[in-house]
């Protein structure tokens, strides 16, 4: 299995403005080759292959408007049409959204690496046309490394490389885990453990209210220098507000994530031979526009594609239900099924008797249901 491997870089002022020109050349590739392929389906031609696309940027390189794409690798440019095109064809195969245009201020600023230039000493790594760049730490000196991919994340460099590894065969004990993922909590498993919903704890909601205010203090800020109906003029004041709030977005993403790194390592740690998880319809549950932001702060697709992978690394049976499997409503020791149960139902109560918490009951039936399958 490919493992990703990311490493803060360290790079110096005069390396950081050619980082920057790599990501804007990524950046303008990468909508150039979007907008020819939107034109050309307009007209009712056929897709344009990658090596068209690029035999076509290699052409307007060396007119003198376009010289400055040689500041770059020109790898660069290769993998940016290559990623244009992936993009374009998995829309028409249905397997994504249309892919949009990126945005200078928006879009995650990034580039590819050659992976054949990719070079790596002790705490240094060799970037094309940058040099070699320090390392806050060791990067693991492999072989052959996958995808190298160079990003900012609006204050610090990484640098993120795929490096193969076999997977870990640890002794596994004969329990199954069945995982109950909601709002109220994180995640409640069959087993008793129970993940809280970090965006409920003080440092969150501390960082949230200071966003808000640094939002309406950014929004007043361009009030005030409103030039014209749809106009405005950016100061540095505004600049500096803007900055901390990225900062804020970083920090806020970094608990989360690092929350549910915890939560899935301490289920993985447990050593389950298997771990069952329902087959939640994420894209549906945000469109309710009374939860979206609650579910999208909970994160869960990014907690199911972790313990999945986390799963597979040492070598745990990863089970998904079946989408329509009434894991709530059915009751864990009857089996009985509760066709009225509500949302605002937190206790499951049966008419056997039994009283238990709506999560937890679910989970049961999730780890039931894993015992079931073979």
């Amino acid at each position: 299995m490919i493992l990703s491997k990311k490493v803060r870089l360290r790079p110096t002022k005069e390396q950081e403005k050619q980082l920057w020109k790599s990501v804007g050349t990524a950046r303008w590739v990468y909508n150039w080759t979007l907008h020819k392929q939107q034109e050309n389906n307009k007209q009712g031609g056929k897709f344009l292959s990658n090596r068209d696309l690029r035999k076509e940027l290699t052409a307007l390189k060396q007119t003198e408007e376009f010289s400055w794409l040689y500041d770059v690798s020109n790898n660069i440019a290769k993998q940016a049409v290559k990623d244009a095109c992936d993009a374009y064809q998995k829309f028409f195969k249905g397997q994504s959204r249309f892919p949009r245009f990126k945005s200078r201020r928006k879009s995650k600023a990034s580039f590819y690496n050659d992976t054949a230039k990719l070079k790596v000493k002790r705490n240094l790594v060799l970037i094309e046309k940058v040099g070699w760049v320090k390392t806050s730490e060791q990067l693991p000196v492999s072989g052959k490394y996958t995808n190298p991919r160079i990003s900012f994340d609006k204050k610090y460099w990484y640098i993120a490389v795929g490096i193969k590894e076999a997977p870990e065969r640890i002794e596994l004990t004969e329990n199954v885990i069945g995982i109950d993922l909601g709002i109220k909590e994180l995640a409640v498993c069959s087993n008793g453990q129970v993940f809280p919903n970090i965006n409920k704890t003080r440092e969150v909601k501390k960082t949230e209210k200071r966003l808000r205010r640094l939002q309406r203090k950014a929004s007043g800020k361009y009030e005030m220098n409103k030039r014209g109906e749809n106009q405005f003029v950016k100061t540095s004041g505004i600049i500096k507000i803007e900055k901390k709030i990225q900062h804020l977005h970083r920090r806020l993403k970094n608990i989360r994530d690092n929350h549910i790194h915890q939560a899935t390592n301490a289920i993985v740690k447990t050593k389950p031979s298997k771990v069952v998880m329902e087959d939640l319809n994420i894209s549906g549950m945000m469109k309710n526009r009374h939860l979206s932001k609650a579910l999208a702060n909970q994160k869960l697709y990014e907690f199911i594609r972790q313990i999945k992978y986390k799963c597979e690394k040492y070598g745990i049976e990863w089970i998904q239900a079946d989408r329509f499997y009434a894991s709530s409503k059915t009751c864990s020791s009857c089996g009985k099924i509760k066709k009225d149960l509500k949302l605002s139902d937190r206790i499951y109560k049966c008419t056997c008797g039994l009283e238990l918490d709506r999560d937890l009951n679910a989970s049961i039936n999730l780890a039931s249901y894993g015992k079931l399958s073979v």
